[in-house]
């Protein structure tokens, strides 16, 4: 696994930045002219969508490369650092594209950088040494760095006044008991919700969160009014207060998602967006914006295995039928197919089905009587008969673990 650590540096780089990225904004617009735009029918719908696709053979590359190698004053290895770091822009820009999250215009990268290709450096001793033009060396040291140098090193970005530095850490705070425990993982606003077949119902309450969320939202509203009044006071007071709830709140984080990844080896989570959850309600998406639940996925993605399933019908599928209720009200989950007529928290309901959508799974009775319902009736689950359900599972399905930070 790779992590990313920031160290600052003292170097004149801004006039090789500069040249970088003109070259990197002029082979992206180069690529985005040779974009054909592909019609596809929307579904349902007499609209269409237009699909970007645009050249990225061997011949391309090799006809922008030779293009920009002419007059370049700089290392050849720079301009290949260029032509890939504009694909992946251009990846990046088509794959916001689709979701509707970018407009038909090509990107322009405005703050310069750099992306330090392994051949354009070197570790020696407590320096990283990195090519600027042929026999012409720039030096960072290392010396006073805050973490450990793993076996390798990724590619660093350099920027005028730091180098962000991928160096490989190895992170395991999955004990050997658990490693073949994977769980999905339902995300609400004061708890998430797992379950596994072999733990059952897991709960962890991050309420401590939301709680510094809302006590940092109150001081900023303070410092609002007196900036209103002392406009520099108010600017060093948020500055302050600011660094206060990031750190505040990271501690936090690390503190769940530490408890997640030592649960489980591997653990999947809705893909959610919020956007899309905006209402006319104030308080609504002001609590909604308070969220953290890609920032927890982004901490578990190095701390262990993470899987992202589509939310989509994941709390009003069925979990044992797969039938689906568009109407939920209550904390209760009532199937509307009377076959099944299973009662259940709405919580696990959703974990279920997110356990199954990253296990690949299809929703079946036998599998539920079998992987559910028989692991909780430690907790009240009694039958009615030998062929029928239990009475409630709202009564039985108590949480196994409750995890309160």
């Amino acid at each position: 696994m790779l992590k990313t650590y920031s160290l600052k540096h003292r170097l004149n780089v801004r006039e090789f930045l500069y040249a970088y990225i003109a070259i990197l904004n002029s082979m992206i617009k180069d690529i985005w002219e040779t974009i054909e735009w592909e019609e596809i029918p929307i579904k349902g719908k007499k609209q269409k969508r237009l699909i970007p696709h645009y050249k990225k053979d061997k011949v391309m590359k090799s006809i922008l490369r030779d293009r920009y190698l002419e007059n370049w004053e700089y290392a050849n290895h720079w301009v290949d650092s260029a032509l890939k770091t504009a694909y992946s822009i251009l990846g990046s820009w088509k794959k916001n594209y689709i979701k509707g999250r970018r407009k038909r215009n090509y990107p322009v990268v405005k703050r310069p950088f750099a992306r330090i290709k392994q051949t354009m450096m070197k570790l020696e001793g407590d320096k990283l040494r990195i090519t600027i033009k042929p026999y012409e060396y720039l030096y960072i040291d290392l010396s006073k760095r805050y973490f450990k140098l793993g076996s390798r090193i990724g590619e660093p970005i350099l920027t005028p006044t730091h180098i962000h530095l991928p160096v490989e850490v190895d992170i395991n705070l999955c004990p050997e008991e658990n490693k073949n425990i994977r769980l999905g993982w339902d995300s609400n606003k004061m708890s998430l919700d797992g379950f596994s077949p072999k733990t059952g119902w897991m709960v962890i309450d991050i309420k401590e969160l939301h709680t510094a969320h809302i006590a940092c939202d109150n001081k900023r509203r303070r410092i609002n009014r007196i900036a209103a009044k002392k406009l520099k006071a108010g600017k060093r007071l948020k500055a302050k207060y600011s660094q206060r709830e990031k750190n505040r709140i990271e501690q936090i984080l690390h503190r769940i998602t530490n408890k997640l990844s030592s649960m489980g080896s591997k653990h999947g989570f809705e893909d959610l967006d919020k956007k899309g959850m905006f209402k006319k309600s104030k308080k609504w998406n002001r609590e909604l914006s308070s969220t953290d639940w890609k920032t927890i996925v982004k901490h578990m993605d190095y701390k262990s295995s993470v899987e992202l399933v589509p939310p989509y019908n994941t709390s009003k599928d069925c979990s044992r039928c797969g039938c689906v209720n568009k109407d939920l009200n209550g904390v209760i989950f009532r199937c509307v197919n009377k076959e099944c007529g299973l009662k259940i928290n709405r919580q696990p309901n959703a974990a279920i089905n997110i356990y199954l959508k990253m296990e690949g799974l299809s929703h079946d009775v036998g599998w539920f009587d079998e992987n559910v319902v028989s692991g909780f009736t430690q907790t009240g689950a009694e039958w009615k008969e030998t062929n029928e359900l239990v009475r409630s599972l709202y009564d039985t399905m108590k949480p196994q673990f409750y995890g309160v930070l």
